[in-house]
């Protein structure tokens, strides 16, 4: 399975570690879908009477509706990989905080095995 669709497999898993690769690719995915749902929604509108925005915001809202729990659960993963608690999610809501888990997500994972569990890059992975 591609690693950026690991987390939609792991939907409501928020335990263990995720990578880097699978939590940016996952991200990149996000991206790319919601564009995808904007610019077709472009595409509606202009090609038919339909109001294509509302459309593709609509579809929007459905693809978050869909994706929160994964985000969520990759979130939690990616900062266990690091060493770090799951409810460090809520220094979202200090300021600067944001930055602060984006430096966590983009660091490097801890190597071997940490309290969260053993290591995804020595773990082999399944097909």
């Amino acid at each position: 399975m591609p690693l950026m669709l690991r987390p939609l497999a792991r939907y409501l898993d928020f335990t263990g570690r995720s990578r880097r690769s699978e939590f940016w690719q996952f991200y990149l995915l996000i991206l790319l879908l919601t564009a995808l749902c904007v610019v077709g929604g472009v595409i509606i509108e202009r090609t038919t009477q339909l109001p294509g925005n509302e459309i593709g915001f609509h579809m929007v809202g459905y693809l978050d509706v869909v994706i929160t729990v994964p985000v969520f659960a990759v979130m939690v993963r990616r900062l266990h990989d690091v060493g770090k608690s799951g409810w460090w999610l809520l220094a979202a809501f200090i300021p600067f905080g944001v930055l602060a888990l984006i430096m966590f997500w983009a660091r490097e994972g801890t190597p071997g095995d940490n309290r969260f569990g053993p290591d995804p890059k020595a773990t082999p992975v399944a097909l």
